[in-house]
Order: C-alpha cells, then structure tokens, then sequence
C-alpha cells in the first residue's frame, strides 16, 4: 500500500529545521505485515528527543530512515501468528519490541532485550526485515516504529493494546515520555512516599518524571532546568522547589535546602554536565539515575571513594526498566484516577506537513511535547 512518512536521507543536520529541512514528505510502498506483525494506522506520534539526536548526529542511525517512535494508532491488519490483536483495535507502540525468549526478557527486563536492541540498531523490525520502500529501495525503520506516517507495520511485540476511548493524542505520550519518565522512579528508583527526589531536564520525559515522583508520594520534589519557562510548567505540575541549573551555586543551594542532598536525583537531558550536577546533589547513600541518552562519545566522571565512602548508587534507565505490556495499563489507569495528568505535557498537535517546524520548537525548548496528528 502507499503511504505517506517523514523521512530522514542524512544526518547530521543543522537547525534552524525549517530551512535545513532534514525530514521529507514522501509517499512510500509500505509492504503487509509478516509473521507476528500488525498493520498500524497511525493516530499520533509525538516528538521526542531521540528524534531530535538522529536528526543531529548525536545518535547515528542507517540511512534513509522513516522517523517517530512515540505513537499510538488503530490496528488495520495482522499477520500470520497474532492472535490476540484484530483490525480495530487502539495500541501504543513500545520502542523496544521484546522477544520473550533471551536472557533479558526471561529475567523480566524486556527493555534490554538482546535481538530488540540488535534490530533496532540495525533499522529493521524485530523479524529482521524492511517492510518500508521507495523506488525499490528499502527504508530503514526507527526503533521498530517509525510513527511520522499514515501507517507504519511493526512487529506484535511493540505493540500495547488500550482502551478504545483514550484519546489517540494522550496515548501516544505513554510509549516514550511516560514510559521512560515514570518508569525511571518507580521501576528504576523505586522511589517511596516520603523521599526526596530532583530531577535535572524538564523535557517530556523529565516532567513526566516528576508528575511519577508525585504519585509516588515523594515529599520533596525539585525540579531543574536551565530555562525559566520549565521551571514554571514544573511548579504548575506540583513541583515542591525549583532551581535553575545555570546558577553557579545551583549546587550549593540545593544541598543546602535539602540538608545534604536528595534521596533521589535523576538525570534526564542526555548531559554530562546534567549527570555531574544531579550526582552532586545527592545524598550519602542515595541514587543518581540517567534515563538521558548523551552523544555516544560522551564521557564522565566520578570520586570512585565516593562510591564507597558513602555508599552511593548510580543507574541507568532505558524504556524506565518497564515492562510495557504491564506498566502501560498501569500508568493509564493512574491517568484515569487523576493521579497521573501526562495530558498537561502535551503543547501543541500539528499536521505531519509542519514536522520541520515543530523539530524547531523542540529544539528551541518551546515545547513539552508537540504531538503530529492524523485525520
């Protein structure tokens, strides 16, 4: 079938986007879904960060590649193996497809699941082909997804079904923002009630972070960022304090109001100088977590008798160590009951046709989360 993606033909390129204009409109053959593969059509799909770092280089990724990884959408077909999906049925798309078989998957951690992150690397899906074409030429698929198009055909394994009646613009947010935000406090962090938690980079995922160190009943939540504007939508969000990270004694004044340091810092701007700050300002005995992917070269560094001396905890956190298919419904559910609002993460919506425009305004941090939509 034809369809409509935006696709990405080289990297790295520079803003302003909506001159440069690294992603194209093209219309594409999209092939039908294999075995254990679903036929998407995409409802919406919302920028993210890690678009924005294959757009600039700081992830580099096969070329041509159809972009988007946070996307929801209505299910048109299935293939040959999927028995617990029909044609109607609303998903959210998990950027990491899982195939339940190897080590990672076995112990429950499917977000490090070794063929996923091999496919994903590789820009096929999970069953090793390009379902994506243009002028016979095979398109590479981004994280198994590539969720700015009409349609996209993705493996059975990164697919989530939802309830029907959520809108497709809120869901969407739940396969990248929520996942990874929430995901990093409570399945990461395991944060507990009455915890003091910071988190360092107030994009989408990091303000959905601290919407997850509220549910999770943290008693201090501080929120830092280098721009202003964040700092106001994360006191609107239930912020406890706010700091701007560009304030030479930023750290100092954190330590201070907390007596020593956070139970909790998270880092989630894809920084080193944000993981430097966030380990600074945690507690003896406390975690620092990074959910920010940094340009792979990126290197960094800490007191190694500090790690010993005061028993500190440093973590990553990819796809917030969750497992979709339970962590999804769960995190719905906590939006349902208002203990979760991920709706005020969502700036704007636009048509897929403005996609180089709205890179702009992520890059320029003027928005949380611009979501593209389709009739």
């Amino acid at each position: 079938m034809k369809i409509r993606a935006a696709v990405l033909r080289q990297s790295p390129v520079i803003p302003p986007f909506a001159i440069s204009r690294p992603l194209s409109i093209e219309e594409l053959d999209l092939d039908p879904p294999g075995r254990e593969e679903v036929l998407v059509r995409i409802g919406a799909a919302g920028l993210c960060h890690s678009d924005l770092s294959v757009i600039n280089g700081d992830r580099p990724r096969p070329m041509p590649m159809a972009l988007g990884h946070e996307a929801s959408g209505v299910v048109e077909a299935v293939g040959p193996g999927v028995h617990d999906l029909v044609p109607g049925d609303h998903v959210v798309m998990s950027f990491v497809p899982s195939c339940g078989h190897c080590l990672a998957c076995a112990e429950g951690r499917p977000a490090l699941c070794v063929p996923g992150a091999e496919a994903n690397g590789r820009g096929v899906l999970l069953s090793g082909e390009r379902r994506l074409i243009c002028d016979e030429v095979p398109v590479n698929h981004h994280l198994g997804v590539s969720g700015f198009a009409t349609h996209a055909v993705i493996s059975r394994h990164s697919a989530i079904k939802i309830d029907r009646d959520l809108p497709l613009a809120e869901a969407a947010l739940f396969g990248c923002a929520v996942l990874t935000g929430v995901g990093a406090v409570v399945n990461t962090c395991k944060i507990q009630a009455g915890q003091s938690v910071a988190v360092v980079g107030l994009g989408g995922v990091g303000l959905a972070a601290v919407l997850g160190a509220l549910a999770s009943g943290a008693e201090r939540v501080i929120a830092v960022d280098l721009a202003a504007e964040k700092l106001e939508v994360a006191l609107k969000l239930g912020a406890t304090d706010v700091f701007l990270a560009g304030d030479v004694d930023v750290i100092e004044k954190i330590r201070e109001a907390t007596g020593g340091g956070v139970d909790h810092a998270l880092e989630m701007a894809g920084s080193t100088r944000a993981f430097d700050l966030a380990y600074r300002i945690t507690r003896r005995g406390g975690t620092t977590a990074t959910a920010g992917l940094a340009n792979p070269v990126s290197q960094f560094t800490i007191p190694a008798v500090s790690v010993v001396a005061e028993e500190r905890r440093v973590l990553g956190s990819y796809l917030g160590g969750c497992v979709p298919a339970r962590d999804i419904p769960r995190f719905i559910a906590l939006y349902r009951r208002g203990k979760l609002p991920v709706d005020r993460l969502l700036s704007s919506t636009g048509p897929l046709e403005e996609i180089n425009e709205a890179f702009d305004l992520l890059h320029e941090g003027k928005v949380i989360r611009h979501v593209i939509t389709f009739d």
